[in-house]
């Protein structure tokens, strides 16, 4: 299979990732929207797990990962329900880590098992040991490929970064003691901003932060009332919405209706609708530089300033108005 990605350009994969590409748990990604609710809100806002899940695997290849390491990236997010994160506003988790607490479940139920078996890997091997994958996922405020994807893809895509600017940076990536590290400040300081493009200015969006909450409420009131269960949220998103409209209720049909692409909202801290905080992201990469690993923090000023801010703007959160 060759697989092309707007980000990472064209790359021919293994056969075992063909297969799992193609797998009905990896094909149901193409109907989770990576920003949850915002779809609802805004149509542009529009990429899709099964996108990010691909480019994570493509990354990992980029950077010389394994091929075992490209299978765990590829399947990291395929048990992500519909809608994404919103489940975790539905259940009020405050880890926002739902579909890893279900991500064995998930695998043990699908095909998955098999394909890997069929090429001689275990599956809990593979996938139950994630510290051992370190270019996959890394903790806040490391470089990794999942954090790094979603930044490059959503912001390119929503038109805050060029594919020039991602190309420097990914060319700058190097993995030195198996973490991916960059070599120019210049580019940490860009990457830092970006980043806090993507989980400040977009996450946190008031139009975000209100679809997120009408969303929530919708489902949460469906899942009271016995018109969708727990279990429907392995659907896609369009066929909970589909469930949700033609169940008659007028109450639940009544919040649905509140999210279109029509809503205004601002921000006001005195008279506000909503006030949300969302999960603390911060980000300080590491640089390789003259035989040693500092942080970007350690360099730049500029940095410094950034996750200040970041941390004060998450502690804060956001109050939203409706218009």
């Amino acid at each position: 299979m060759i697989i092309s990605d707007y980000i990472y350009g064209e790359f021919e994969i293994d056969d075992v990732l063909e297969e799992l590409i193609l797998s009905k748990p990896m094909q149901r990604l193409k109907g989770i929207h990576q920003g949850g609710a915002s779809y609802l809100v805004n149509s542009k806002w529009n990429v899709t797990r099964f996108e990010h899940s691909v480019g994570v695997m493509l990354l990992i290849k980029q950077v010389g990962g394994s091929l075992e390491e490209q299978i765990a990236g590829l399947l990291h997010d395929v048990s992500h329900t519909a809608f994404s994160h919103v489940i975790d506003f539905v259940l009020d988790n405050k880890a926002e880590d739902y579909h890893e607490e279900i991500f064995m479940d998930v695998i043990r139920k699908s095909e998955i098992p098999i394909i890997l078996k069929k090429y001689d890997y275990n599956y809990e091997h593979l996938l139950l040991n994630t510290a051992t994958w370190n270019l996959l996922e890394q903790p806040a405020p490391e470089l990794c490929a999942d954090r790094v994807d979603y930044t490059l893809r959503d912001m390119y895509v929503y038109g805050q970064a060029s594919l020039e600017e991602i190309q420097k940076f990914l060319n700058d990536i190097i993995v030195y003691q198996g973490k991916m590290c960059l070599q120019s400040i210049e580019l940490a300081e860009w990457f830092v901003k970006t980043y806090y493009q993507e989980v400040l200015d977009f996450f946190m969006d008031p139009l975000n932060i209100y679809a997120y909450y009408k969303l929530a409420q919708t489902l949460k009131l469906s899942l009271e009332k016995k018109i969708i269960t727990l279990a429907d949220f392995l659907k896609e998103d369009h066929e909970l919405i589909e469930r949700i409209k033609y169940s008659n209720d007028r109450q639940v049909q009544s919040l649905l209706k509140q999210l279109h692409s029509d809503v205004k909202v601002g921000v006001d801290q005195k008279e506000f609708d909503i006030h949300q905080k969302n999960k603390t992201r911060l980000i300080d990469p590491l640089l390789y530089l003259h035989n040693r690993l500092l942080r970007a923090s350690e360099l730049s000023e500029d940095v410094r300033k950034m996750n200040v801010a970041a941390n004060e703007k998450f502690q804060q959160g956001v109050f939203v108005k409706i218009l």
